[in-house]
């Protein structure tokens, strides 16, 4: 889809903090608040905008352990792939998942507490699910940058 300009600068806007009234956001644009509303409608109806969601603190959640998880599959066949997919997905400790090229066909962001909860949900939760071959786990030491911000 071809975005103008107001619409690059909206999304922009929503993408920092989409609770802000649709009055606001045509303070900021020099819109009428009808014009605002109206694009905002028409990015929501041709899904350039999915979802609106709160961010949680992970800190204040208890979930600021970091995991990244390297998943190799015994054979990569379409049924172990489509079985590997549906099980993950379940799983609540991972907030995303990516089938990727390379040594290994998945990495998997893991939130939990601490390196004992990351220890648990590796020996009870994912090597549970059948047809892993290996995985390889880094920690993040520090986050450096973060965003659910796509450039547009």
């Amino acid at each position: 889809m071809n975005f103008d300009e107001v619409d690059i600068k909206l999304l922009s806007l929503l993408q920092e903090d989409c609770k802000k009234t649709t009055k606001e956001y045509a303070n900021k644009l020099n819109l009428s608040v009808t014009a605002v509303y109206e694009r905002i409608k028409r990015l929501e109806k041709t899904e350039v905008i999915d979802k609106y969601v709160a961010l949680i603190n992970k800190k204040q959640a208890n979930k600021s352990f970091t995991a990244l998880c390297h998943v190799k599959l015994v054979q990569h066949t379409k049924d172990y792939v489509s079985r590997f997919e549906k099980e993950v997905v379940q799983l609540k400790e991972v907030v995303e998942c990516y089938h990727i090229s390379g040594d290994y066909d998945y990495i998997l962001k893991i939130h939990v507490s601490d390196m004992e909860e990351y220890r648990e949900f590796m020996v009870s939760k994912l090597t549970a699910i059948s047809h892993i071959g290996s995985t390889q786990s880094s920690f993040v030491i520090t986050e450096v940058k973060h965003t659910t911000s796509i450039p547009i």
